[in-house]
């Protein structure tokens, strides 16, 4: 069995870390890979501060296939992750004509266009990642991706990353049951069918609402045909206590 494409995300901002701003580029990210062939494992929230977020990236990269960062990429002294994903390479930074172009395709005082091209500066050699909404590209360079932090210019910017640039491999399917039975209840038996199945990942999640506690099983993988076999195991635990599974 092949071994999975994986990828971690990196979510930098003070404003993320503070509470006033709530991420959702997460969520998003994890289920595009997905239909991609890629397995996001492992995700960080960072501040906006240079030590941090050159040695994350440089730890992220060797640990895993792919490296996205969201925010700090935009025209102000606070947006500093191309500088730093430069430093992490130890490479120059150097202005992108194709961003600068586009930049220079909306008039503006001189000074705030000279704001602006703070988003033309990307780390040399770096590919650039496209942005469809009209504003300036995100880029990449090896195998750390750097989009933007605001939700809809960050989702414009991944539907144009395609699977083959990713090397991604199967997208990993989903199934689910629910029960009127407590994790301690099918804790025993549940154990006992994941160790038969360990190419699948079976997760138990406690849920309660008007008509009781219960718990949702989920089972995940690659291979539909053992994604099956699975669920139907489970929904046979189920049963064996007396209950009904409950199906989405």
């Amino acid at each position: 069995m092949a071994e999975p494409v994986t990828a971690c995300l990196v979510i930098i901002g003070n404003e993320i870390l503070s509470g006033r701003t709530q991420d959702t580029n997460l969520k998003h990210l994890a289920l595009a890979l997905n239909d991609l062939g890629v397995k996001l494992v492992h995700a960080r929230v960072i501040p906006d501060e240079e030590k941090t977020i050159v040695e994350t990236v440089n730890e992220c990269r060797g640990l895993f296939n792919h490296v996205f960062t969201t925010g700090g990429i935009g025209p102000t002294h606070d947006d500093i992750t191309a500088d730093c994903i430069a430093s992490a390479f130890q490479r120059k930074l150097v202005i992108s004509q194709e961003i600068k172009e586009i930049i220079e395709r909306r008039e503006a005082p001189p000074e705030v266009m000279q704001t602006r091209m703070r988003m033309a500066r990307i780390p040399e050699g770096a590919t650039l990642i496209e942005n469809p909404t009209g504003g300036p590209h995100g880029f990449q360079v090896e195998n750390v991706f750097v989009l933007a932090g605001v939700p809809s210019v960050m989702q414009a910017m991944l539907s144009t990353i395609t699977k083959e640039r990713l090397g991604g491999g199967q997208p990993t399917h989903s199934l689910t049951l629910g029960a009127y039975l407590s994790e301690g209840q099918i804790g025993k038996k549940l154990g006992i069918i994941q160790e038969n199945h360990p190419n699948i990942d079976l997760g138990s999640y406690p849920f309660y609402n008007a008509d009781g506690y219960g718990t949702n099983l989920v089972m995940r993988g690659t291979d539909m045909t053992a994604l099956k076999i699975t669920f139907e195991e489970v929904r046979q635990m189920i049963l064996s206590f007396g209950v009904e599974p409950i199906q989405d």
